[in-house]
This record gives C-alpha cells, structure tokens and sequence, in this order.
C-alpha cells in the first residue's frame, strides 16, 4: 500500500509550553481543531491523561466517527494514533513537532499513514487538498488560542 505523509507549520508567538499544553490535551483541541465545529452535537468521551489518553468521537456525516490515543509526550513532540470508523476506515499517525523559534515556538503538524491503491489516488485529488485546508485552519486556530493565552 502506498504510504502518505503531509506537514504543514507555522510559528505561533507564544512559548512551547504554552502551545504544548493546547496540543498534549485532548480537552484543549476544543479550542483550536478544524474538526470542532463539524458537527455542535457532536459526541465526546475522553478517558485518562498523558501518554495513552484517548478521545472518541461521533457525529453527522461531517464529523463521522472515530478515536486518538498520545502514544509519546515529550516537551519537543507529541505523538497520536489516530482511527477513523466512519465515514471510511482508516489508521493514521498525527505528530507535533514543537521548537523553540525566538520567544515563540515553530510547529510542524504531520499526519503519516497507509492508503490503498483507490485511496492513494483519491488522495491525491480530493483528500490532501482538504486535508491542507483542514491543517492551514487548525494551526491558525492553535496560534489564535496560544497567542490568547
């Protein structure tokens, strides 16, 4: 199967930890994740904190249906796998890169996984640019959010 990788960044004004606290947090994405707004009844159940923390979810077709669990916190990155159950299934490994830039902190957002070969093309037209979309709107949120703070 055909592997994917996308990384979008940008620099937030704010110290890593401030940033690394809206990010290690499944309760914190409230505040920052494209992925919100989808759906306002949207079902939530968070479970634990730290490494091995999980979020589910369910919702509209939008918002279809899945869970993350942090598979690695440390100051520099976190780590998070990530299932989606609905509206298709797939396994994908989400990453923040987070590094000192000045007084602020450069993040980088990287979503990896496997697509079959349909879903390799389909990416290729449809998914990346929505996933760009999605990660250009969820950074400028996190910034917003970090930048509050």
């Amino acid at each position: 199967m055909p592997a994917f990788s996308h990384t979008y960044s940008t620099t937030i004004d704010a110290p890593p930890a401030v940033v690394h606290g809206l990010v290690a947090d499944f309760h914190e994405w409230r505040a920052w994740s494209p992925w919100e707004d989808l759906d306002p009844d949207l079902h939530r159940v968070y479970d634990g904190a730290g490494v091995g923390a999980s979020y589910a979810w369910s919702g509209n077709k939008k918002a279809g249906e899945g869970s993350m669990t942090f598979t690695s916190i440390t100051p520099e990155q976190v780590v998070v796998d990530l299932e989606f159950l609905k509206p298709f299934k797939a396994s994908n490994v989400v990453t923040f890169d987070l590094a000192p830039a000045g007084e602020g902190t450069r993040v980088a957002w990287t979503m990896a996984g496997q697509r079959n070969l349909a879903f390799a093309v389909l990416g290729k037209l449809f998914f990346d640019k929505a996933i760009g979309r999605d990660f250009t709107k969820g950074l400028a949120s996190l910034k917003a959010a970090a930048e509050a703070a």
